[in-house]
């Protein structure tokens, strides 16, 4: 199946089977951090939208855990760069509808948490078709060592994404039901 029918189909499934009970473990990425031996730094996460599973309780717990959060604000030619955020912050609508923080201070995070329409196996991830962060994870990779995480609901799982080279492989994913590594 293609990127966009296997794209048109999840989101549908996504919308129709959203359930904010369903959530990721906490304790899980927790114990992820631990094996990487990651114990403070800064976390890039997102806004959810489209049904996408909500990350900002995870965002909560790790700043309270003294992790430094930064959120994405789009730029020209698909990129995206982070900024510092607390969920203390206020937040403004970008020209798509999406939260994004005030410009703050960029950074560049240490863990990247990443939305995802699908995923197959071998960890490599379907979004909205931008490749917003695809050219943000190999930027990301000529500057520091990070971990990418994607997150998504058990669901979004399919038997294998026609890759190209530009796509990227995330190092795990995580969803409300299992961890992909």
């Amino acid at each position: 199946m293609c990127k966009k029918k296997i794209r048109k189909k999840i989101l549908n499934l996504r919308k129709n089977n959203f359930n904010e009970k369903y959530k990721i473990n906490f304790s899980t990425l927790l114990n992820i951090l631990k094996k990487n031996k990651i114990k403070k730094g800064i976390v890039g996460g997102y806004f959810p939208i489209n049904y996408e599973i909500d990350d900002l309780d995870i965002l909560r717990e790790l700043e309270l855990k003294n992790f430094k959060i930064s959120l994405p604000i789009i730029k020209k030619k698909n990129k995206i760069d982070f900024y510092l955020w607390s969920l203390k912050d206020s937040l403004k609508l970008n020209e798509y509808g999406i939260p994004e923080p005030f410009k703050n201070k960029l950074v560049y995070p240490d863990i990247l948490l990443v939305p995802l329409v699908a995923f197959d196996h071998k960890r490599f991830r379907l979004g909205y078709g931008g490749g917003y962060y695809d050219r943000y994870i190999k930027r990301l990779e000529k500057i520091k060592h990070f971990v990418s995480i994607g997150l998504a609901f058990d669901y979004q799982r399919v038997g294998k994404l026609k890759i190209n080279k530009y796509d990227k492989k995330l190092d795990i994913i995580l969803t409300n039901k299992n961890i992909y590594k």
